[in-house]
């Protein structure tokens, strides 16, 4: 090794690999294997080797920076942030920092030309997309983006033909299981509260697991149980008192998002009815407060932290020109007190 500051290059002569393995080793890639990662590092903290992201970036003319796009789903109201979003956000951020690269988060209206906006800047190196309000519209946009060459990855279903890379949780299945667990508990009269349409492909394929749920237990579904609702505050409890005024008999609540659920409880609860033994209730997300409100909201999880890494560690990877492919989790049910069963 020449006398003078010490360079990726000698890391890689002293470790055995390229100056590109040594890069990803440093950033914490996974896409390197953990015994390089650890040799590569430990050579580095031996030589007092550190990273010049600024110089870094203009070799590889490269900004380091990846832009986290959050669409406001409540257009025409003041913006908010789902909350399950906002706990995917730290998990975003902690995932890009160990990789070497800082966030640039954004809230977007649906109406905003961000796309293009995207397409002509230097301001990140790529996008991770989380929200989309309209998908229809939303769809067009990501098509643009795409024909742009532009590297990015979405939160969301997978869907046939959508460009880009997704990672997202097997919606129809969380449906499943949430429906099936209310029905092994002597629920027979189960109403959905959310949207079915492909404006909101997750939520339409959580309604299209609580189909197949009743229809397997013998049943069929009953539209006069079905409200639709978007997950935005308040929705949940409109759309709790419009089923309340319905002469229709119902013993639990399936709702598409827990911000729905926890609403759609506190209407139950003003109009007189407990929770469980009147009527069982269970959302979908398990976002933090899920826990917290009284009766425990019963929910079916999606594992924020792998998605906040699968978004991060798939949108390096197409920034260095890696494989990636699209990724579908695994949901979970989580029992609480909400839906009778403890």
């Amino acid at each position: 090794m020449k006398a003078g500051n010490p360079t990726s290059r000698d890391i890689a002569e002293i470790a055995g690999v390229s100056q590109a393995t040594v890069s990803r080793a440093l950033r914490n890639s996974p896409l390197v294997r953990k015994e390089t990662r650890e040799r590569v590092q430990q050579i580095a903290r031996e030589l007092n080797y550190f990273v010049n992201r600024n110089a870094a970036g203009l070799r590889t003319q490269q900004s380091n920076t990846i832009a986290l796009l959050l669409f406001d789903e409540t257009e025409g109201q003041d913006a908010q942030i789902n909350p399950f979003f906002l706990s995917m956000l730290g998990y975003i951020t902690r995932a890009a920092s160990g990789l070497g690269y800082d966030v640039l988060i954004s809230m977007q209206q649906l109406t905003d030309d961000w796309h293009i906006e995207y397409q002509a800047s230097n301001r990140a190196d790529g996008l991770i997309l989380l929200g989309y309000g309209d998908y229809l519209t939303y769809h067009e946009k990501i098509e643009a983006l795409a024909r742009a060459n532009t590297r990015f990855m979405i939160w969301g279903p997978m869907i046939d033909n959508q460009p880009g890379h997704s990672i997202g949780c097997d919606n129809v299945d969380g449906g499943y299981q949430a429906v099936r667990h209310l029905l092994a508990h002597g629920r027979k009269r189960i109403a959905f509260l959310g949207s079915t349409t492909q404006r909101s492909p997750e939520l339409a394929s959580r309604y299209d697991g609580y189909c197949k749920a009743l229809r397997d237990a013998g049943l069929e579904p009953d539209d006069r149980l079905k409200v639709d609702a978007m997950s935005s505050e308040g929705e949940g409890y409109r759309a709790a008192l419009d089923l309340l005024s319905r002469d229709v008999e119902f013993d639990a609540i399936f709702a598409v998002t827990d911000v729905i659920a926890i609403d759609a409880m506190r209407a139950i609860e003003d109009n007189g009815f407990t929770i469980p033994d009147d009527i069982a209730v269970v959302g979908f997300d398990d976002i933090s407060l899920a826990g917290h409100v009284s009766p425990a909201l019963t929910t079916v999880r999606q594992d924020i932290r792998q998605a906040a890494e699968g978004l991060v560690h798939g949108i390096v990877g197409l920034i260095e020109g890696e494989p990636v492919e699209s990724t579908q989790m695994a949901p979970r049910l989580i029992v609480r007190a909400s839906c009778g069963a403890l």
